[in-house]
Order: C-alpha cells, then structure tokens, then sequence
C-alpha cells in the first residue's frame, strides 16, 4: 500500500494511505475517502485536534472498502478519439506486411495483451494473405482477438484485486501490532 506525507495546517504531520485526500476549505476539515465512492470522515474541528481521529476511521474504512470491491482498473475503457478505424481497445489492424522471401503479403490483427505488474505484451492474430483473405476470415479473427483481450483484462483485474488486497492485509496486520 502506498503512503506519503501529508502536513496539515495545524503543522501535524500524517503518513497518509493512497486513496485518502485531505480537505481543509473554509469551515470543512478532514480526510476524503476516495475508493469506491467518496466519504468524508470529518475532524469536528477547527483547529486540526481530530485530524488523527478521523485518518484512522478514513483508513478502516478504506480497508473494508478494499477487502469487498475490486480494484479500480487503470486500463482504458473506450477508443481514442484520435482511433481512425472502429476496432475496440487493445486491438489494432489489419497489418498488411510482405515477409523476406514471400511472394504473398499476409495480414493480422495486433493484440495488446496487459500484465499487472509488468509489461504488455503483443500477440498477433493471423487472417489469411491477398489470396485467402476473406471479410469472414476477418470476422473470425476479431472474435478471436475480443477474447483474447477479455481474457488478458479479466486476469489483469483479478491480479490487481489480489495485490490491493494483499498490501491492506499487511497494513492491518501492521496497525495491529502496533497498536498491541
């Protein structure tokens, strides 16, 4: 789980939990919750005293609210504006390229396949050449490449879900035996 350091206005100092803003406007001080929704766990006053108070609820909170949803996905939902053609994220083609010594080009769909945690990948789905190029080859393949990028963002999602989850049971653990 990640944290950095937050001053207030009051001059105290928190090591405060990604996914927790602070809010100090006017007559409104406290810590914003933002994980599945927003909440504000206010400090009931102005002087800054509940601060420490309310990050604590704000971070219970937070970890409740990761042990039951899923982790927010950092991978893009819809196209590009800029995207010229109508195929769905991830997924970008036909690519026509003649091989070395191939008479025939051929052509393919590219599939940008994520990995938590490390680098995406590309895979490269097969249509046919000038000859065996057909809309329904075409058709096929792009099923193929849609379940292939479900499948690598279903994985993703799950191992970002699994990791969040991870790092709050060892924050918890950690507040326990600190408090202990």
């Amino acid at each position: 789980m990640k944290f950095r350091t937050v001053t207030i206005f009051s001059g105290h100092v928190f090591e405060v939990p990604q996914s927790v803003q602070r809010i100090d406007h006017r007559a409104t001080h406290g810590w914003q919750l933002r994980y599945g929704g927003t909440k504000l766990f206010s400090d009931h006053s102005n002087d800054g005293s509940g601060a420490a108070e309310s990050l604590r609820l704000a971070t219970k909170e937070l970890l409740k609210r990761i042990a039951s949803l899923p982790a927010p996905s950092l991978l893009q939902r819809g196209p590009s504006a800029n995207k010229s053609n109508n195929l769905p994220v991830g997924i970008s083609g036909p690519i026509v390229r003649q091989r070395r010594g191939s008479v025939l080009r051929d052509c393919s769909l590219a599939v940008l396949i994520p990995r938590y945690g490390d680098k995406p990948q590309r895979r490269s789905i097969y249509i046919g050449t000038e000859n065996t190029y057909t809309v329904a080859r075409f058709k096929a393949a792009l099923a193929r490449a849609v379940e292939m990028r479900a499948e690598a963002v279903a994985a993703y999602e799950a191992a970002a879900t699994r990791d969040k989850r991870a790092q709050a049971r060892a924050h918890k653990k950690k507040l326990k035996e600190e408090a202990a």
